[in-house]
């Protein structure tokens, strides 16, 4: 079975805006034409940037709800639905998939430090429930877990599970995942300063909330940085 490729490129890790009445949809949704408009290859919602650990379920749900018909099927979005509470990942994910999120991201369960086994079973409990691709975030300067290359490895078989979002800052590590896995996972860039690095090593794009600013900070260079180059 051949695993879908979710992009290449820029994905912008969107914030979730607020007013004094709850989540911003306005702003939201100028935020998301935004984006699209100046060249990102995908938007990633209600994760790490978006502050879903803060949100409501009720918040949550509709905000990814909002995303993706907003979207309108103009770049993917990738739905964060992870959580230390792998029964609650997965009702996340199934409502992430039944709205039409073109993947979800799922980061390692935060505060609870599993063992590497207990992050083979919980990952591969959210992807046996998923319909869409999933992909992996090992950001352990957050969650106090890395996920191995070996474990990688092992979760790479899974037919699911499509990708990463490498957060991680140990190089052997990310060499060695490369080394493992292969071509049966995407691997995105989730540090600024590990974009070239990773992508020279074939890496297959970045996934970062600085996207979101730096057309901003280049307004007379329209696609250039980070989504030409990468």
């Amino acid at each position: 079975m051949e695993k879908r490729h979710i992009f290449t490129g820029t994905a912008t890790a969107l914030v979730t805006p607020m007013n004094s009445s709850g989540v911003d949809y306005d702003s939201l949704g100028r935020l998301i034409d935004w984006q699209i408009q100046e060249g990102v290859k995908a938007l990633v919602v209600c994760a790490t940037t978006g502050e879903a650990p803060t949100l409501t379920d009720n918040e949550h749900c509709k905000v990814l709800d909002f995303a993706i018909k907003r979207s309108k099927g103009r770049v993917p979005v990738i739905a964060g639905t992870g959580s230390n509470d792998t029964a609650h990942a997965i009702m996340m994910t199934q409502f992430a998939c039944t709205i039409g999120a073109d993947a979800v991201l799922c980061v390692t369960p935060y505060y609870n430090r599993p063992t590497q086994s207990g992050l083979i079973a919980s990952f591969t409990a959210i992807a046996d429930a998923a319909t869409a691709p999933v992909i992996l975030y090992n950001v352990p300067s957050r969650t106090g877990t890395a996920i191995e290359p070996e474990t990688y490895g092992i979760l790479a078989d899974h037919p699911n599970i499509c990708a990463v979002k490498e957060a991680g800052s140990n190089w052997i590590k990310i060499m060695e995942t490369f080394r493992v896995v292969g071509d049966r996972l995407d691997v995105y860039s989730g540090n600024d300063d590990t974009i070239v690095p990773l992508l020279s090593m074939g890496g297959k794009g970045v996934r970062r909330s600085a996207t979101a600013s730096l057309r901003a900070m280049w307004p007379a260079r329209p696609r250039c940085s980070l989504p030409c180059c990468l």
